[in-house]
């Protein structure tokens, strides 16, 4: 008998997840937690996540008391930057050089120390550009930075790559090649997947995340966003639980991320997904869709049914051919149908084949 997946959030990510398992009969249930009333749950539900914290209400302590609740470890040590980056500097996981603002009085030469630029974030939060500041040498500082951020040297990188790999509880793991992303004010904007990547690279995230993966005996899919710099891999930020830049695996995989997470909670064979042709994954940012986008070779809408706001990751666009000539004249053709402040994500994608 498959247990039922319980997902603390009701999001777009809950909703995949419930479309990948229902072919496998697998019952998933997204939960807000962020309620104070009892849910119905089972003994032998599997509690995962699509969000990584949320405040101690009814629903949400309940959810994080079960008994099958998994990777609370993963997820302590994640939501705080703090902890995120000693956990990193731990596992001798390489990323940029980085400081804990924990005093007002040193706060100046505490980001002096990193550098003439650095990026000041929240521990907390702070997710798709928010929270977030950018500072220089001779920039004031600010009050509020100190106790609540940790800031990070402004690192010269030429491109950003993430890996999104799965592990169940055997510690099998299982890992999708280096996919190739494009943040604009914060915000992933589009991602490129099935390019040439340098084994090197593929080898040492792929070390990375099982390094980290294994130490917090974590189930499920994992994401690891990097730097690249100078063909080296610098990691920027962990995320436990299925990942937006993970979401050309929908078409461009044959098992999704969402599909690899149900199976390695379920406790359901885990095993190496193979790479369909060439993808690009575009967010759509607080705008609609158009019909006609559907009549172009290799296009997949997925709408998440929200409601509109500017930035709002509302769905995306998977686009898959066979070659990389097929997923241009597809990327082409689809560049005259959207509008024209979007077109700059087809620009960039263009640009990577």
């Amino acid at each position: 008998m498959l247990p039922r997946i319980v997902v603390a959030g009701n999001g777009q990510l809950g909703q995949m997840l419930q479309q990948a398992g229902a072919p496998m009969q697998l019952k998933v249930m997204p939960v807000e937690p962020n309620q104070d009333i009892e849910v119905a749950l089972h003994a032998d539900d599997v509690i995962t996540v699509e969000v990584e914290h949320w405040p101690d209400t009814v629903t949400g302590l309940q959810l994080k008391n079960h008994p099958n609740f998994r990777n609370a470890s993963a997820l302590h040590a994640v939501i705080d930057r703090q902890r995120q980056k000693s956990l990193l500097d731990q596992l001798q996981v390489p990323t940029a050089p980085w400081v804990d603002l924990d005093s007002e009085a040193s706060l100046t030469e505490k980001l002096e120390s990193l550098g003439e630029r650095a990026v000041v974030k929240r521990r907390r939060g702070g997710y798709d550009g928010r929270g977030q500041w950018r500072w220089q040498r001779g920039d004031e500082v600010e009050a509020e930075w100190a106790e609540t951020c940790i800031a990070e040297a402004m690192i010269p990188f030429s491109h950003e790559v993430s890996l999104v790999g799965a592990r169940n509880a055997k510690g099998e793991k299982v890992f999708y090649p280096l996919t190739r992303n494009w943040h604009e004010n914060g915000i992933l904007r589009a991602s490129v997947a099935g390019l040439d990547v340098p084994q090197e690279q593929q080898d040492s995230a792929e070390e990375w995340l099982s390094r980290i993966m294994d130490d917090q005996n974590y189930i499920g899919v994992m994401a690891m966003e990097c730097f690249v710099v100078d063909g080296k891999l610098l990691v920027n930020e962990l995320a436990p639980r299925v990942h937006n830049s993970g979401h050309w695996t929908q078409e461009g995989a044959t098992i999704s991320q969402f599909e690899l997470h149900l199976r390695a909670l379920a406790e359901l064979p885990l095993i190496k997904p193979e790479i369909k042709g060439v993808s690009v994954m575009y967010n759509l940012l607080g705008r609609t869709w158009k019909t006609e986008w559907l009549g172009i070779d290799g296009v997949h809408v997925h709408w998440y049914g929200k409601s509109l706001r500017p930035g709002r990751k509302v769905g995306h666009v998977n686009i898959n051919r066979p070659t990389l000539a097929q997923l241009e004249e597809s990327l082409k053709a689809l560049k005259e149908l959207v509008d024209d402040e979007d077109r700059i994500a087809f620009d960039w994608s263009l640009e990577q084949l």
